[in-house]
């Protein structure tokens, strides 16, 4: 086989990986975009309903905005697709209800969206400084000799020795670049939003695991000590072998060191408090900078929450494993082999037997779903009489003084005031009022018997100072109504009255 051939067959596998097959796609941007938006940074579970919900809200969204390459259908039918694509995956959480979660493969087509809208250098010292001493670190851990290693270790602490020393003598301190803080910033975000996809990985290993295990059980072709001890086996293996158990591992132990999580804190916040930081991060990078730690533990509970099904798989099969009946269950497998060959020996071979499968359904008219409870008897308890002594002393005054306008007063006043041709407001006819009179719902019944001579009311506001029983005055704006129709206000209430 040719170099150029085997590289074809390489890429195409590549590209037949659900992550790629995700972002060929024509309606991609669109597909991302709804993850992005539904599922966020931290990909936390999200119940099956509210999810078909929230994509029928988006599909509309974007129709409504002239987006033409929104995928047909509905947001139940995408997401039957999506799982059909490897992109997202249905589970049960802890209570039992059902969820949906980005695969790792859909985290990874994200992960690179994220990559390529970020603006970012291809070249710069901050990306050659970082490999230098990525190089030298991974030298000084793994180089067998000895000495170098003792070499490497002895330059580095001169170095930073005499760093050391030369600030504490007081020595001008070297600000860092905007563009190497620019390219730092996006290195870390770039580390940081690798972090949900490689626990994802992490929890669909541990997923293929209790399928194959359950899968093994069912089949009973192994003894179930040989499948537990391939679970054993296989759970070191992902956690010591594989890039996703090393990067989980490497979690645990950070999780664990208090000091660790504090230090990491300590040096994020600094970060987020630089004075370049305001000019180069935006809300959301800062926001994802300093959720690093939250996610850090969501991922590491959802993914023991995962090998702890698998645990929970051996235990139930263990437990509830009877050898017992299972012996009992052949023995009566066996029981019906030999009447079944003592029968075919004493007929011929057509002869056919009317065999009733499962019994005839009882037949009942009505099942009692409730029985009798004597709680349901109790009666309720007494009404407690209020003593009449007790009641408070309220003068007819006092309860006339809360109650609805005065109307009959009012419509006295005010068909007098019209008989005189005094070209008033009605605001002003308030406020001459007395102050039993100008109370705030009085406005109402004014407001009431101007709508039965069909006022029209201007654009200018009026004050009306009404006055409360306890005293206290409040002012209220209200359309201005002139008073400049001299027609009598008792005829016109008399017929209101009536039709009512």
């Amino acid at each position: 086989m040719s170099e150029i051939v085997a590289e074809l067959a390489r890429v195409q596998g590549a590209f037949a990986q659900p992550t790629l097959t995700l972002l060929h796609q024509r309606q991609a941007p669109v597909v991302t975009s709804i993850f992005r938006t539904v599922f966020g940074r931290s990909n936390l579970p999200i119940p099956t309903a509210r999810l078909h919900t929230q994509v029928d809200v988006h599909l509309e969204a974007l129709r409504q905005a002239g987006q033409e390459d929104v995928p047909p259908g509905t947001g139940r039918d995408l997401c039957h697709r999506w799982m059909r694509g490897q992109w997202l995956v249905r589970a049960l959480d802890e209570t039992g209800q059902e969820v949906y979660s980005l695969t790792s493969h859909a985290q990874q087509a994200l992960e690179l969206v994220k990559t390529l809208a970020r603006d970012r250098a291809t070249l710069s010292e901050h990306r050659i400084a970082t490999i230098l001493g990525s190089v030298r670190r991974f030298n000084a851990e793994a180089n067998p000799d000895r000495t170098t290693r003792v070499s490497i270790l002895n330059t580095e602490i001169a170095r930073m020795t005499a760093e050391r020393d030369r600030l504490v003598d007081g020595a001008e301190m070297v600000s860092a670049t905007e563009d190497y803080m620019q390219e730092g910033y996006a290195e870390l975000l770039s580390l940081i939003s690798a972090l949900p996809s490689d626990f994802a990985r992490v929890e669909e290993r541990f997923a293929g695991i209790r399928a194959e295990i359950l899968a093994a059980f069912r089949a009973e072709d192994r003894p179930p000590g040989e499948v537990i001890d391939d679970y054993l086996a296989r759970a070191d293996a992902l956690m010591t072998s594989t890039h996703e158990g090393r990067a989980f591992e490497g979690a645990f132990a950070l999780l664990r060191d208090d000091a660790l999580v504090a230090q990491l804190r300590g040096d994020l916040s600094s970060l987020l408090e630089h004075p370049l930081s305001d000019r180069i991060l935006a809300d959301h990078d800062r926001a994802e900078l300093r959720g690093t730690v939250k996610l850090i533990r969501d991922g590491l509970d959802r993914a023991l929450a995962q090998r702890s099904k698998v645990t929970a798989t051996l235990k139930e099969y263990i437990v509830a494993h009877d050898g017992g009946r299972d012996r009992g269950l052949e023995q009566t497998l066996r029981q019906i082999e030999a009447e079944m060959m003592t029968w075919l020996a004493t007929t011929g071979p057509r002869t056919t037997l009317d065999l009733q499968l499962l019994p005839s359904r009882v037949g009942i008219d009505h099942l009692r779903e409730r029985f009798h409870d004597p709680a349901d008897d109790v009666p309720p308890e007494p009404i407690v009489s209020a003593d009449p002594d007790d009641a408070p002393e309220v003068s007819l005054a006092e309860l006339m003084a809360q109650g609805g306008p005065h109307l009959r007063t009012l419509r006295e006043r005010l068909d007098l005031l019209l008989t005189r041709e005094d070209e008033r407001t009605l605001g002003e006819f308030f406020d001459e009022l007395e102050p039993s009179l100008r109370r705030p719902v009085e406005i109402f019944g004014l407001l009431h018997l101007a709508a039965d001579h069909d006022w029209e009311p201007e654009e200018a506001l009026e004050l009306y100072r009404s006055l409360r029983p306890d005293g206290t005055g409040r002012e209220f704006a209200v359309p201005r109504l002139p008073l400049n129709e001299p027609a009598s206000l008792t005829d016109a209430s008399q017929e209101s009255e009536t039709t009512a």
